[in-house]
């Protein structure tokens, strides 16, 4: 996977015959009291590897559009006005600085029911963000999500209870335990495979080392655990990748096997 371009919002890679952007909806500053170590108990005192802005774990929270020229796939929208965070939202400037134009996005893939992943199917203003959206795939545990605001896309969810394919490269995977319908979506190019995990993991610089340590709103922790734990081994296989909404922007990196957890190499300098 090779980097072609970025900006304060963006970073493009090929990969293979395929065309990946990583978009940055932006960040969000979150207490280390939500870190659940191995027994499910909050830390007394955080490990000194993680670093802290102003007393919080600064989290970054980004979409990803993958092409092949012909199709796409917009995997999670961001926030849009949901949070009422001014450092959210951010995800209409990323596409066009990437040039991507979101009236021809025909596809949606949502890893899970939270407000930073589904929200930006809406745009600030109640209108469809994606005025040529065709299809919203999303695990079927988390399909009921669509009410209110997002009520006028319910027609277009297509529902993923088990392994689905969306076309003729991406293939949606459920693995829940952060929600009960979060999905993954895994990417196949003529040159490997990425991951895009959705919330597997929040907490880079501790979860790689210590895959067990969870996070408050998972809402099912031990189910949590072991889904992560089988995506970093597949992860750790050769020519695999994986894209984090909550890695450091712009998330998308290389995993492999570390003492008893796991080491993780960016593929691109932070951006934001």
């Amino acid at each position: 996977m090779r980097l072609t371009s970025s900006g304060r919002h963006h970073a493009a890679f090929e990969f293979g015959d395929l065309r990946v952007v990583s978009l940055r909806d932006g960040y969000i500053d979150m207490p280390p009291t939500l870190l659940r170590d191995e027994h499910g108990c909050a830390f007394d005192v955080l490990p000194g590897a993680v670093p802290l802005v102003g007393g919080n774990l600064r989290l970054s929270v980004n979409a990803f559009f993958i092409t092949d020229g012909t199709r796409s796939v917009l995997v999670d929208t961001g926030a849009s006005d949901a949070w009422h965070e001014p450092t959210m939202g951010l995800l209409h400037d990323a596409l066009d600085e990437a040039g991507i134009d979101r009236a021809q996005i025909t596809d949606v893939a949502i890893t899970h029911r939270h407000l930073d992943h589904v929200s930006g199917l809406i745009a600030p203003d109640g209108s469809e963000a994606f005025a040529k959206l065709e299809r919203v795939w999303i695990g079927a545990a988390d399909a009921p999500v669509f009410t209110g605001r997002l009520e006028p896309l319910r027609d277009r969810v297509v529902p993923v209870s088990e392994k689905a394919a969306i076309n003729d490269w991406t293939t949606a995977v459920p693995a829940p335990g952060h929600t009960p319908g979060h999905t993954v979506y895994d990417i196949r190019s003529g040159t490997g495979r990425l991951l895009v995990w959705g919330d597997t993991v929040h907490v880079p610089t501790l979860q790689f080392d210590r895959p067990n340590v969870a996070w408050e709103y998972d809402g099912d922790q031990p189910r949590a655990r072991t889904a992560r734990a089988a995506l970093l081994e597949q992860l750790a296989q050769p020519q695999w990748f994986v894209a984090g909404a909550h890695l450091d922007s712009p998330g998308i990196a290389r995993v492999a096997p570390a003492g008893d957890g796991y080491a993780l190499e960016y593929l691109a300098p932070r951006i934001g």
